[in-house]
């Protein structure tokens, strides 16, 4: 699988009254009158704390993967891929398709065929997947020319796009030994990169952009890569998530912690250190690790940078020995817990009382105890739920769950307006943050880190509060 080889606005007195509900779990909302900015106040509202939850737990986007190393050769089967999610809390797996027979043809259809079969199965089962691509395993390097390459990345586009709801990151691929890169008889072999070598290899990345929707990211294995083909400016925050090929490139290590340099993983570490570290505030980060390497594996370490570089995934399939170190030093539970995002609310302060086809002002407070943010577009919707008759109103709400940073509180403080033809009637208050492209699958939604407030049956999370609608 792996080897150690050289690889490439409320009161103040809310604030009060709401530290109060946090020690008095169950008690009774404190009730309030909310202030409007021309100093008069609407009805009374309800300030709600919520309790946090150290459980760990299937979230999408995030977290630990299983890897596959021939998604080329054997279907995936959706029971055990669900599996994965139900009974190990694990939404992720990653789908490495060889080329090796296509590198003087185009791809043979039953290639195409299964591929697309893989991306079935996948959102079957409620999972994602991190896909690349390659053409060998070997350090020989036998991979394809770029105009090869490039054709075939024009036959795969059409399954990337259709597929994309699926697809959580693609690593660039294609060039080299698993595709990292480094060892490959046609981009510059061995680390020895022409001017011509580096111009192909950004052929490619940019081709396997634009074979992706611009809101799906391409990962490259080493800061160098990024570096040298697109600039050494770290993406400034005012980019992120614009659609340019710098606001889409993103990085994975797959030699983490496993030498001072992870294995060829960083040229200059003062240098790429702090350009990483920035860059991935705001693109994907993730990777595995190769080998046992203390002291920089042991946990110390390995939660330092984790944090540092706001990794979002790693394989649980291997390294095991890091992993199992990882287990007896006792930061396995902490990285379950916050690879990735890891949102949870603080408090909210909701009105008791509003009117059809008038305004809604809802506040809360969330905070992101992961290491890193979502880097793919996430919805934010307030829910309404008729307490008699069960029927759902789903209103969206403006904002950015991309930009609720690690280790951060942020406050939404939102106005909706209630649709005019909403019944009268008693109204659970939920919260949805769902995929974009997936928002009637629940298991596609985030989930809080917060004690009784999920519903795995829709993907909401109760907000605890009940609105009266006249």
């Amino acid at each position: 699988m792996r080897r150690p080889l050289l690889r490439p606005s409320l009161t103040r007195s809310l604030t009060a009254m709401g530290l109060l509900g946090a020690l008095l779990v169950g008690a009774s909302p404190v009730s309030a009158q909310v202030a409007r900015a021309d100093g008069e106040t609407t009805a009374s509202a309800d300030s709600v704390t919520y309790p946090q939850t150290t459980e760990a737990f299937a979230n999408p986007e995030r977290g630990f993967y299983h890897h596959t190393e021939s998604c080329d050769k054997s279907d995936f089967s959706a029971a055990t891929l669900q599996s994965y999610r139900t009974s190990e809390g694990i939404s992720l797996v990653m789908c490495v398709f060889y080329l090796a027979e296509f590198k003087n043809s185009a791809i043979g259809q039953s290639a195409l065929d299964r591929l697309q079969r893989q991306f079935a199965a996948v959102r079957s089962a409620g999972l994602k997947t991190i896909v690349r691509f390659a053409y060998t395993e070997s350090t020989d390097g036998a991979d394809a020319p770029k105009d090869r390459v490039l054709a075939h990345l024009d036959q795969l586009a059409p399954y990337l796009r259709a597929n994309s709801d699926v697809i959580y990151v693609v690593q660039a691929g294609f060039v080299g030994a698993w595709g990292e890169g480094y060892y490959t008889k046609n981009f510059g072999d061995a680390g020895n990169v022409t001017t011509a070598d580096w111009a192909n290899r950004k052929a490619v990345v940019d081709r396997t952009l634009a074979s992706l929707p611009s809101n799906r990211m391409v990962q490259l294995r080493t800061p160098k890569y990024k570096r040298t083909m697109y600039g050494t400016t770290a993406l400034p925050a005012g980019q992120a998530y614009n659609g340019s090929s710098l606001a889409r490139l993103g990085h994975h290590n797959d030699c983490f912690l496993a030498s001072a340099d992870d294995y060829g993983t960083y040229e200059n570490p003062a240098v790429e250190y702090p350009y990483l570290a920035a860059e991935t505030s705001y693109l994907a980060m993730g990777g595995e690790t190769c080998g046992v390497n203390t002291p920089r594996t042991s946990c110390p370490t390995t939660l330092s940078e984790l944090k540092m570089f706001h990794w979002s995934y790693l394989n649980t399939d291997y390294e095991p020995n890091v992993i199992n170190g990882w287990r007896s030093g006792g930061c396995l539970p902490e990285i379950t817990r916050n690879l990735g995002y890891r949102f949870a609310l603080q408090n909210g302060t909701f009105p008791s009382t509003a009117a059809k086809g008038g305004s809604l002002p809802v506040r809360f407070t969330v905070r992101n105890d992961g290491f890193a943010a979502p880097f793919n577009p996430r919805g934010l919707e307030l829910v309404l739920r008729n307490t008699s008759t069960s029927q759902v109103y789903r209103l969206p709400m403006s904002g950015d769950p991309r930009s609720w940073a690690a280790g951060t509180t942020t406050t939404v403080d939102r106005t909706v307006t209630l649709p005019a033809n909403l019944p009268a009637g008693s109204y659970s208050l939920l919260l949805n943050l769902p995929d974009p492209q997936l928002s009637q699958r629940p298991e596609y939604s985030l989930r809080l880190a917060n004690q009784g407030t999920w519903e795995a049956s829709t993907g909401y999370n109760n907000l605890l509060h009940t609105l009266t609608v006249s």
